[in-house]
C-alpha cells in the first residue's frame, strides 16, 4: 500500500525580489544545536474541487555543516494523480548572494519504482547544488495539482533533531461549504481564519523554533514539536468518492474499493475444499489455507494508477502467483470466505517500532496491509506477504499497534497482539573449558521466543549458509573467535509464540587474561550488554522502550587444575522501574558456574527518569564485564 506522505527531503521556492538570506541575519538562539535553520517555509494548500487540488511548498534553509547536506535538495514524486507543475530553485553563499540558479534541465526526472515493485507508473523529480561551501542557503519551490484528495500534506515545520526554524507558515484554503478537518500538536492557539469570495482560509505560522538535540529512546515527534494533520471530510480518488469524518466512514470506502474482488477461479475453489472439507477445527483449516497461499504466491508490488490503494483481485492473484501487501490479503480473504471462514481486511502502519497511531482523529495513517481472522475464543492475525511466517504470529513488524479492520459495515480500531516480557524470551546455556593459556572452547545452546526469535525467523530463511556463518562471525561480541559449527532449528507452531534454538560450538582465543600466576575472566561470554547512555544537557523528550523481554544465561566454565579464587564478585541486584537484573557467581573446584537474568520493561516515562535509566544501563554494563580472579596455587 503505497505511503502518501509526501517524500521531500526539501520542497520549496525561490522568487524574483525575494530578500537574500544572509547568514549573519539568523538569530544567535536558533545556531544552538543546529545543522541546518529553515529561514523560510510556506506551504499553500488550495482545494478546488475534489478532484483538484493545488498545492505549493516554497522553503529556504541554510545548511551549516555536512550534517546538514540531507536538507540541501528535493525530491518530488509524481504520477496519474499527481502532478508537478513547476520547479524553481537558487544557491546562495554565507552573505546572501545568489551563486547560481536552478535550471529545468539540471533536474532529474527518474523512474520511482522501488526494489520490490514489478510496476509502477510512479516517478521521481529531483535536484541537488552539490554545495559544499559552509555555509550556505538553497532556495526551492515546488507546484503540485492533485487530481485526488483521499489525502493531505502534514504540516512539520521543524524537519528533525539538530533543525531550526526561522518562519514557516501554512495556508489551506476550501470552498466555503468543505469541512476542513485538522488536528494541530504543540501549537499553540488556534488558525487564523478569514472568508472571501466563496472560500474560507486556515492560516498556522511559526517563529524561532530552537533546534532539538537528537535524543534516544523518544516519543514520537508530534510529541517534541509543532505538527499539524489534515484530512479531508469528503474526498475522491478515481472514480470513487469517500468520506473520511470518522473511522466508520473510510472503512466503507475501502470496502468499496474492495467490492467484487474475491471472487475466486474454479480450480482454486476446488483445492480450498479439498484442503479444508475434511478438517473440523476452524484454526486448523486457516493454517492450511495459510500455507496454501505461502506456496502458491510470493510478495510482488504492483502500483499503477489507483492500485496503490486498491488490491489486484483474486483471480488475478490466483492466476498469476504474486501480489503485493493489499492484493495478497485480499486473496487470503477470498480463500477463508470459500471455506466458510469470516475474515477482515486490516491497515496496518507497519514497521520495527512504528507502534504509534493517532486514534481519535481519522487521517490516513497506515501504509500496510495484514488480515483479521475472528475466531470463536481468540483472533488469529495474517501476514500475508510472507512465504514462512507462521499463521497467527505477527512479530514486530505489525504487532503491539492499534489497526483499522474493515468488517461488513466499515472501519473499526482495533489492537494487535502485544508480546509480553514472558514470550520474549532468550535463554541460554554455555558449556566452555577455558586452558591454562587463557583459550576457550565451548557449546551454547540458545531458546528465543516471540520477537527475540524474530531476528533469527529472517536470518535462518532469508540469507545463505554461507553469509550466515559471515554474518554470525561479525555479530558475537567478542574480540576475536572462530565458530566452528552453528545450527538452527524452529518451532513454528510453539504455544504461545514461536521458538528458534540456536546451537554455536566456539573457539575464543585469549578470552581470558593470563597475567603470572593470575587468570582474569568474565565470566558472561556472550550476553554483554552494550547499551551505555549519557545525557549531555537537560533531557526534553519523554522516554519511549517500545519492548518488554527477559534474557536469562547460564554459564558453566571448566579451568585448568591448580587454580584457586583471589577475587570473585559478589551477587549483583539492579532493579528499577525500567526492569532488574541480576548476577552471580560460584567457584568450586574447576568449575565456575555463573547465572545471569536481564528484564527490561516497556512503557513511557517522563523525561526528568532519563538519569534513572541511564544510572540503570550503565550499571548493567558494569556488571556484565566483572571478572573473577584466579591465582595459582604455590
Amino acid at each position: 500500500m503505497r505511503n502518501i506522505l509526501i517524500l521531500l527531503l526539501i520542497s520549496t521556492a525561490a522568487f524574483a525580489g525575494d530578500p537574500q538570506f544572509p547568514v549573519s541575519a539568523i538569530p544567535a538562539q536558533l545556531l544552538k544545536n543546529a545543522d541546518v535553520v529553515q529561514r523560510r517555509e510556506e506551504l499553500t494548500i488550495r482545494l478546488i474541487d475534489l478532484k483538484d487540488m493545488r498545492v505549493t511548498h516554497r522553503c529556504a534553509i541554510t545548511i551549516l555543516n555536512e550534517n546538514g547536506d540531507k536538507y540541501s535538495g528535493f525530491g518530488a514524486w509524481y504520477d496519474k494523480f499527481r502532478e508537478v507543475k513547476d520547479i524553481s530553485g537558487a544557491l546562495y553563499d554565507a552573505s546572501g548572494k545568489q551563486l547560481r540558479k536552478l535550471k529545468n534541465s539540471d533536474v532529474k526526472d527518474e523512474s520511482a519504482v522501488g526494489e520490490n515493485n514489478l510496476m509502477d507508473d510512479s516517478r521521481m523529480k529531483s535536484h541537488n547544488f552539490y554545495h559544499k561551501v559552509y555555509p550556505y542557503t538553497v532556495e526551492y519551490e515546488v507546484e503540485y495539482r492533485y487530481r485526488r484528495t483521499a489525502g493531505m500534506d502534514t504540516w512539520v515545520p521543524q524537519g528533525q533533531s539538530n533543525y531550526a526554524v526561522e518562519h514557516s507558515r501554512l495556508s489551506v484554503t476550501v470552498p466555503e461549504s468543505y469541512d476542513l478537518r485538522y488536528r494541530s500538536y504543540r501549537y499553540q492557539g488556534e488558525p487564523v481564519k478569514t472568508t472571501e469570495k466563496g472560500d474560507k482560509t486556515f492560516v498556522w505560522e511559526v517563529k524561532d523554533i530552537a533546534a532539538l538535540p537528537e535524543e534516544p529512546l523518544a516519543v514520537p515527534w508530534r510529541n517534541r514539536s509543532v505538527m499539524v494533520y489534515l484530512s479531508p471530510s469528503e474526498f475522491a480518488f478515481d472514480s470513487y468518492t469517500g468520506k473520511m469524518n470518522t473511522w466508520d466512514d473510510y472503512g466503507k470506502f475501502q470496502l468499496a474499493l474492495n467490492a467484487g474482488r474475491d471472487v475466486l477461479p474454479e480450480k482454486t475453489k476446488a483445492a480450498v475444499h479439498a484442503l479444508t472439507d475434511g478438517l473440523k477445527d476452524p484454526k486448523e483449516k486457516v493454517k492450511a489455507l495459510y500455507q496454501y497461499m505461502q506456496q502458491h504466491t510470493r510478495y510482488i508490488s504492483i502500483q499503477l494508477g489507483i492500485g496503490g490503494w486498491q488490491p489486484f483481485d483474486a483471480t488475478y492473484v490466483a492466476t498469476k502467483g504474486y501480489g503485493d501487501c493489499k492484493a495478497l490479503s485480499n486473496y487470503m480473504y477470498s480463500l477463508l470466505k470459500e471455506a466458510g471462514i469470516r475474515s477482515h481486511y486490516t491497515l496496518v502502519k507497519a514497521g520495527r517500532g512504528e507502534t504509534d497511531l493517532i486514534e481519535d482523529f481519522t487521517v490516513d495513517q497506515f501504509n500496510h496491509i495484514i488480515l483479521c481472522v475472528p475466531m470463536a475464543k481468540d483472533t488469529t492475525w495474517l501476514e500475508c506477504t510472507s512465504q514462512d511466517a507462521p499463521a497467527g504470529y505477527l512479530g514486530d513488524f505489525t504487532s503491539n499497534r492499534t489497526v483499522l479492520v474493515i468488517d461488513e459495515t466499515g472501519g473499526k480500531l482495533v489492537r494487535t497482539p502485544t508480546y509480553t516480557m514472558d514470550q520474549n524470551l532468550q535463554i541460554r546455556h554455555l558449556t566452555a573449558t577455558i586452558n591454562a593459556t587463557g583459550d576457550l572452547n565451548g557449546k551454547a545452546e540458545t531458546r528465543y521466543t516471540g520477537m527475540q526469535q524474530d531476528w533469527y525467523h529472517g536470518f535462518i530463511h532469508n540469507v545463505s549458509p554461507e553469509k550466515q556463518m559471515e554474518i554470525l562471525k561479525e555479530k558475537l561480541n567478542l574480540a576475536s573467535y572462530d565458530i566452528n559449527k552453528f545450527h538452527y532449528k524452529e518451532y513454528a507452531d510453539a504455544l504461545p509464540v514461536p521458538a528458534v534454538e540456536e546451537v554455536l560450538d566456539i573457539t575464543v582465543p585469549g578470552y581470558a587474561s593470563v597475567s603470572g600466576k593470575r587468570l582474569f575472566i568474565v565470566p558472561n561470554v556472550l550476553n554483554k550488554s552494550n547499551a551505555k547512555l549519557s545525557a549531555e544537557g537537560e533531557r526534553l523528550s519523554d522516554i519511549q522502550l517500545k519492548t518488554a523481554d527477559k534474557a536469562a544465561d547460564t554459564v558453566e566454565l571448566n579451568i585448568p587444575e591448580g587454580y584457586k579464587p583471589e577475587a570473585v564478585f559478589p551477587e549483583l541486584v539492579h532493579e528499577s522501574k525500567f526492569g532488574k537484573y541480576t548476577a552471580k557467581v560460584k567457584v568450586e573446584g574447576t568449575k565456575i558456574t555463573y547465572i545471569r537474568t536481564y528484564e527490561r520493561k516497556a512503557g513511557v516515562f517522563p523525561a526528568k527518569d532519563f538519569a534513572l535509566l541511564e544510572e540503570f544501563y550503565n550499571k548493567v554494563y558494569k556488571a556484565d564485564r566483572s571478572r573473577v580472579i584466579l591465582v595459582k596455587a604455590e
